[in-house]
Formats: structure tokens, sequence, C-alpha cells
């Protein structure tokens, strides 16, 4: 899987603008970077990966708050068995910093985590529905596991820490893609927050087969991340 291969098109198709498709070209080594970072943090493989050449916004109805998703989570369903892909938005790609482009990497590397420990016990048949951002954001890291059982990287855990202390807001990051992205009318995509849940059904996780290796490794970060829960409470 080319993980440009929807920015290329995108060029292709004249949807990307020559200075915007550079630019994204030019700083994807960035996510690379940030990928092997994640790797070698962890000892754990990152899932496949795409630049999405959108941004995704959601909005909840009546309301004139609105939220960007930098990047999702995706469990899709190929060839009958559940995949779990990374999308990542290239308005992130094009202007997040270095240190903001590899929290947010960290955090969907989380959830991926998260995913896959619920299927691995047949978990994740539907997920949580929130119609409030602040709810939403607040949820969504309530379910990860514990980034220090998981990581052996303390600058990319201050990233983390710094940029997710109750769901991600940069709000620099924001104006610089409201205003070079959407006010230029650049491809959007805009979703309920209600559709930002996942169906799966019982049949297909049944057949969907975990790496035993990945299974075990798990297990070792629940069980740290229990020990740090003791020591944070005694």
């Amino acid at each position: 899987m080319d993980p440009l291969l929807k920015v290329n098109e995108a060029h292709k198709n004249g949807i990307l603008p020559d200075k915007v498709y550079s630019l994204i070209v030019d700083r994807f080594q960035i996510v690379l970077e940030g990928i092997g970072r994640i790797e070698k943090a962890s000892g754990i493989n990152f899932p496949l990966a795409y630049i999405e050449p959108s941004v995704v916004i959601s909005q909840p109805a009546g309301s004139f708050d609105y939220g960007i998703f930098f990047a999702r989570t995706l469990p899709v369903i190929v060839n009958e068995k559940v995949e779990i892909i990374i999308q990542i938005t290239a308005p992130l790609v094009a202007y997040g910093l270095k240190g903001t482009i590899h929290a947010i990497l960290a955090h969907e590397f989380l959830h991926y985590l998260e995913l896959t420990k619920r299927m691995s016990k047949m978990e994740i048949v539907s997920d949580e529905i929130s119609g409030n951002l602040f709810e939403s954001m607040y949820a969504d890291t309530t379910r990860l596991f514990e980034p220090r059982a998981v990581f052996d990287d303390k600058t990319l855990l201050l990233h983390i820490t710094k940029k997710f202390p109750e769901g991600f807001r940069d709000y620099k990051l924001e104006d610089k893609v409201m205003k070079n992205w959407i006010q230029k009318k650049l491809p959007t995509i805009n979703i309920a927050l209600d559709s930002n849940t996942v169906k799966i059904p019982a049949d297909v996780l049944a057949k969907t087969q975990v790496d035993p290796s990945l299974i075990q490794k798990l297990d070792q970060i629940e069980q740290r991340a229990s020990k740090l829960r003791k020591k944070k409470l005694y």
C-alpha cells in the first residue's frame, strides 16, 4: 500500500494545487520518522497507514463549535477480515510541527493497540456514540493504554502529555488549517460524531486472527500499566 497514493491521485486530478502537493510530499518524511520512532519506542510494528488528501471535520447539529480530526484509526473489512488502518490527514502533514505529528501518530497507535486488544477478546462489535465534542474527546482518552506502559521514549511521552491532556487541541495548527486549507476550499470531509464509530459483524470478527506475539506484547503492556496505576495510588 502506497501511503501517498490518494494524495498523488488528488494532485493528478487537479484537486490539490502544486504548492500544497509539494509541501505534503516534502514533509511526509516527518511521518516516516514518527512511525520509525514509535516502532523503536514500543517494539511493535506500526499498522498500515495512508495520507488522506482532505481535512476531516465534525460539527454537532445546531452548534457553531467544530472539531478537526487530524488522524483516525479505522477498522475496515478486507476479504471478510478486520484490518486496522491509520488515516492521516494531509493538512496535518502539511502544517503540523514535528512534535505534534509524532504525538498524534503515537496517540492513534494507542488506539490501534486498544482495538487490537478488543478484537482478540471479541469486544469490538460496537463502539460508543457521543454527540458532544468534549464528551467525545474525554471518552477517547479513557479507553487507551497508559502511554508510559507502551513507549520507552521520554521526549515522545512529553509530546503526548502536552498535546493530549483531555483530548487533542492545537489552536495554532487549527488556525493554519482554517486559513490555508478550509478557506481556500481544498478537499473537506464532513462527518457526524455519531458516524465516527465502528460496527463489526461477529462472524467477520471471528475470522480475524491476531498475531499471538502481538497479543503477548499487549498482555505485557497491561501488566506494566497495572503496576503504574498501583504506584500512582500508593
